[in-house]
């Protein structure tokens, strides 16, 4: 039996880019650690808060740099009307920004913020783990799925 989930195209990480939109210093050691043992040919583009991470966005679309193929989001930045309030705009700024699936993560497993970040939009909801091996667990799963197992919108400009 053939398993196609094991053909790993070396195209798909190659010049790939995950933007992470984390306010707590803390996680953020953690996710750059986790990020570079997992994501070892995706560059990560760090935000602390969501009013930079739509500038970011809506630079990279006037000036033709390359769109992130994922984004992370810590829901609370830190109380989570900003991660709902960057989820709306994000999904309002442009058709091609809107596709880029949002992963949130959060120290949260309140039912209202679940159903809240799905009603906006999200493709993935994550409790944060807890300790360093959980975090590069969690970056390996997650690089299995988005990387080697679903098809990402086209980011088509090259640089």
């Amino acid at each position: 039996m053939n398993d196609s989930r094991n053909k790993k195209s070396p195209n798909r990480l190659r010049k790939a880019r995950i933007l992470v939109i984390e306010d707590s210093a803390d996680h953020l050691l953690l996710i750059k650690n986790a990020l570079q043992q997992s994501f070892t040919d995706v560059e990560a583009v760090i935000m602390t808060d969501e009013h930079t991470a739509i500038h970011y966005l809506e630079e990279c679309m006037q000036t033709g740099l390359r769109l992130p193929q994922l984004i992370l989001l810590d829901l609370y930045l830190p109380e989570r009307e900003n991660g709902w309030a960057f989820l709306t705009k994000v999904k309002n700024l442009n058709p091609e920004v809107g596709q880029i699936p949002v992963v949130v993560f959060s120290n949260s497993c309140n039912s209202e913020d679940i159903a809240e970040s799905y009603d906006r939009g999200v493709a993935s909801y994550v409790v944060k783990p807890m300790n360093f091996t959980e975090w590069t667990d969690y970056f390996q799963t997650l690089k299995e799925y988005w990387w080697e197992t679903v098809l990402l919108p086209n980011t088509h400009s090259m640089y």
